[in-house]
């Protein structure tokens, strides 16, 4: 279909450029990109793939609960129930999900208050927080090794079309309308965990109060 081709060089597109951040370590990282609405299907990555490869079997196409939609060799990312969830939930077009160094380190930092909240921060304009005085809170939620109880947790906090969630010493996930509102969601949560990791730093050094 012509149509899921050019949506399948889209993902291609935006897994090409996270994989030159080097934001995929050890085949981490999973993506997704909604295919269609009704029924729900989308593209995810496959496990254990090298993403900084190209290859036909990169993405396979699943349906609204994660399972393959035609027979396939390949299995779907560990996490495409957080994807499922977000597309049963949200009008999202494309989700992403990276494991960086920043990430974790911010999730354990503020991991027992559940939360991190940013404040008087440019990029936090990604999220569309444009008054002086906003505010953008990303929730932390506790890594659950049963993926399904890890996916009801998270799924409480999809509430908008855009958003992102902190796994604690796991990675992020951030969904957005398509595939460039979520790629510069992810750039603005990085950038964000690693102002906010030197801030901590230097303060631990007293070089900032």
């Amino acid at each position: 279909m012509k149509c899921e081709q050019s949506i399948w060089e889209d993902l291609a597109g935006v897994k090409e450029e996270l994989a030159a951040r080097d934001w995929f370590m050890g085949t981490s990282g999973n993506l997704a990109i909604r295919v269609s609405s009704s029924p729900i299907t989308f593209l995810v990555t496959a496990s254990g793939k090298d993403k900084r490869k190209k290859s036909d079997e990169d993405f396979l196409l699943v349906d609204g609960m994660g399972e393959p939609v035609e027979k396939t060799k390949v299995r779907p990312s560990a996490e495409t129930m957080l994807h499922s969830r977000i597309f049963l939930n949200s009008g999202a077009g494309c989700s992403l999900h990276v494991h960086t160094v920043p990430n974790n380190v911010v999730s354990e930092l503020y991991g027992d208050a559940g939360e991190i909240t940013f404040r008087n921060q440019e990029l936090i304009k990604a999220f569309d927080k444009w008054g002086e005085d906003d505010e953008l809170t990303i929730p932390i939620i506790f890594n659950h090794a049963h993926i399904p109880d890890l996916a009801e947790e998270f799924s409480q906090h999809v509430r908008d079309d855009k958003g992102a969630v902190l796994i604690r010493n796991h990675g992020i996930t951030v969904w957005g309308r398509n595939s460039f509102e979520a790629k510069k969601l992810l750039e603005a949560c990085e950038f964000l965990f690693q102002y906010q990791l030197k801030i901590v730093s230097l303060q631990n050094l007293n070089l900032y109060t």
